[in-house]
């Protein structure tokens, strides 16, 4: 930095050693004035330095903050979580839950005791505010969690809820038990809302699946090729009136989806933006015959995502009802009439 002025210097970081940010941060310290990177911290191999936690650090933490000024302002870096995921959206692939600053969990907290402590003062857990890079505070319920969890849960939902009412027990307690059997509200903030209205009394029984039926088909095509063909059959009943639907599907649970949304009577208006972006399958024993986890992964033609979560023996039994959460939670979403 004796002979080349800082302004003329910059850095190119790959993040081989996972220290691409910290050595960009080092050369700043050390008189860069340029830094390349990219957003998400895409790039060759193991990617480039990440922006994404470049820019807020450089403008949030005092020691770079006093000193510099990097031409980005306090209102444009709440944009900056949208700004990834939109990048992530456009590459058709999920967004890091665990990043830096703009994941889904890097504001995430699950032990009762720093959900207490966050509802009383924010700093104590949080190294920035949230809000300041376009993210949000996420209480996670859990069996490790306790009423405060809850109760912040609850208030981020939008759902009304006094502290002192006995039912926010009962829920706690039912969490925990379902817990135990397999299910996992963590990353299923649809389902937890649904539980926890239904306990409290707020979700209305839109509509009634009956009963459903799948056949896997494994045979040869008109063509000669050997194909595997999915059928389903749903009954439901949306108020006084019953509807059969079937659809197809390359696969078992693609054919219930197309089924179920394929007539829901009064309803079938307000899920037509309806879709599925993702499908997760955690096997929690060993076997065949194991209890599985599906995680539901769903958007509508408003951009919003949630997750939604079924666990039984069975994977199309387990499909089905994080399916039938999905619908529920886009009708409530929408205040679809009963």
């Amino acid at each position: 930095m004796k002979l080349i002025p800082g302004d003329h210097v910059g850095i190119h970081a790959h993040n081989d050693t996972e220290q691409a940010v910290a050595n960009s941060l080092a050369a700043v310290r050390a008189g860069a004035r340029q830094i390349q990177g990219t957003l998400n911290g895409l790039g060759e191999r193991t990617g480039n330095a990440n922006l994404c936690s470049i820019i807020p650090t450089l403008l949030l933490k005092g020691d770079f903050a006093e000193k510099f000024e990097i031409g980005v302002k306090p209102d444009q870096l709440t944009t900056l979580r949208h700004c990834a995921n939109t990048l992530d959206e456009i590459l058709n692939r999920a967004p890091d839950k665990y990043a830096p600053y703009v994941g889904e969990n890097a504001f995430a907290t699950k032990a009762g005791i720093h959900a207490s402590a966050i509802l009383k003062d924010p700093t104590t857990y949080e190294h920035v505010s949230p809000e300041s890079v376009g993210n949000r505070r996420k209480v996670m319920v859990s069996d490790q969690a306790g009423k405060s969890n809850v109760l912040a849960e609850l208030e981020r939902l939008g759902i009304v809820a006094d502290k002192n009412d006995p039912r926010l027990s009962y829920l706690l307690e039912e969490v925990k038990r379902r817990e135990a059997t397999g299910y996992s509200y963590e990353s299923a903030d649809a389902s937890f809302a649904l539980l926890a209205r239904r306990m409290l009394g707020k979700v209305p029984d839109y509509f009634e699946v009956e009963r459903f039926n799948v056949n896997v088909e494994r045979r040869y095509n008109a063509k000669g090729e050997l194909t595997t063909v999915a059928e389903a059959t749903v009954k439901v009943r949306v108020g006084d009136e019953v509807l059969i639907s079937a659809g197809e599907g390359n696969g078992p649970v693609n054919a219930l989806d197309v089924a179920l949304r394929k007539d829901l009577g009064k309803y079938q208006s307000y899920i037509s933006g309806l879709s599925l972006t993702d499908f997760r399958v955690r096997i929690l024993d060993g076997g065949t015959g194991a209890v599985t986890r599906v995680l539901i992964e769903s958007t509508d033609e408003n951009g919003e995502h949630w997750t939604t979560v079924g666990v039984s023996p069975n994977i199309i039994d387990a499909s089905f009802q994080a399916l039938i959460d999905s619908i529920t939670w886009k009708l409530l979403k929408s205040d679809a009439p009963v």
